[in-house]
């Protein structure tokens, strides 16, 4: 089986390098880090192709893909060093994350972050209900704070984390309401319990 892992990595395998510009030298390459071109140099040869000692065996990157993405906020990829940037010879510039695309990442993936907070007041035996109001005010939030798509389970740890301690004394509660105004920080959550019509808010 790792005879065919090995043998599926080389003749198919992605490898993404992350935050790429944390190594690039900077705009001003008379004070840059001799230690950020090392790691540059270091991952050079493996980026152009060769074989490589891994704890499963050698495994070769002649035909593996490379792919690179950084922020370049303080640095740009020119302040890679030649080499390396002649190993990634195609360059997308993204866009930063809308409302909208936030809000599709909140409510359109199988395992979003929004289902996986249901999930864990299911297992209660409690609904989580998010109001499309509440997920567009989440998706505002994390513009606003420049979290982009990862800074969204962040905010709904914050708005959710006392519910989900009390869940377990909540016998009575059926479902748990989030609107805008929880989001916004004006009232707690919204109790709909069992065994009354009328909802209650939170202590």
């Amino acid at each position: 089986i790792e005879n065919e892992a090995l043998q599926r990595a080389q003749d198919g395998g992605i490898i993404f390098l992350d935050e790429i510009d944390k190594i690039a030298a900077g705009s001003n390459r008379n004070n840059s880090d001799p230690s950020k071109e090392g790691v540059q140099r270091d991952l050079l040869p493996i980026v152009e192709g060769s074989t490589v000692n891994t704890k499963y065996g050698y495994v070769n990157t002649d035909h593996i893909l490379f792919i690179a993405a950084g922020a370049f906020h303080v640095s740009k990829p020119s302040d890679l060093i030649p080499e390396l940037q002649g190993r990634f010879p195609l360059r997308v510039e993204l866009q930063s994350l809308d409302e909208e695309a936030l809000y599709r990442i909140l409510t359109e993936p199988k395992n979003s972050v929004v289902k996986q907070f249901q999930e864990v007041f299911l297992m209660e035996g409690v609904k989580l209900t998010f109001r499309k109001t509440a997920l567009s005010e989440i998706a505002k939030l994390a513009i606003k704070r420049k979290t982009g798509a990862r800074g969204l389970r962040s905010i709904l740890e914050d708005l959710l984390l006392d519910t989900m301690f009390e869940l377990p004394s909540l016998d009575d509660v059926n479902e748990v309401v989030i609107d805008r105004a929880v989001v916004e920080k004006k009232k707690a959550p919204l109790m709909v319990y069992r065994s009354a019509k009328k909802s209650k808010k939170a202590s």
